[in-house]
């Protein structure tokens, strides 16, 4: 399966189930064994296991395979190997402390992610690309301030 037609299903599935603070991380260059890391927030254990399922059925109905979802029995962190990408659905106190994003992290995607409205329908994009370039700085210009005398 195509690489961008993977990580695009599973970052559907995640999305589907109101995931949190999800992060894409390039890792070719850290091993040969997958070539994303996805990593995500869910708030409870019953929030992990159904961002799990909502991936595993993204992937498949997007053509993709499933290698093997470790994890789900407590659900406190659950690991769904898709070959090309694994991805990482943790509680926020485990991600912190395991801070997978300092071991993978280094190269980030840039990925169209949606964010409910404040209406809580419609959705809109939150970031302009979706490619396997770095994700480059933001500079924010400076504030002219004017001064009075």
């Amino acid at each position: 399966m195509e690489l961008q037609k993977l990580q695009r299903a599973i970052i559907d599935g995640l999305e589907d189930v109101k995931a949190q603070d999800i992060k894409v991380f390039n890792t070719t260059h850290l091993t040969s064994l997958f070539d994303r890391v996805v990593v995500a927030s869910g708030t409870s254990n019953r929030q992990t296991k159904a961002l799990a399922n909502s991936v595993r059925e993204k992937v498949k109905e997007a053509g993709g395979d499933i290698i093997s979802t470790e994890g789900e029995e407590i659900g406190e962190w659950v690991l769904v190997d898709c070959g090309d990408a694994v991805v990482h659905i943790l509680q926020p106190a485990l991600r912190q402390y395991y801070n997978l994003e300092e071991v993978w992290g280094d190269k980030p995607v840039r990925v169209k992610l949606q964010k409910p409205n404040m209406f809580g329908g419609a959705s809109v994009t939150a970031d302009e690309d979706e490619d396997e370039e770095d994700a480059p700085e933001v500079k924010r210009p400076a504030r002219k301030t004017t001064r009075k005398h």
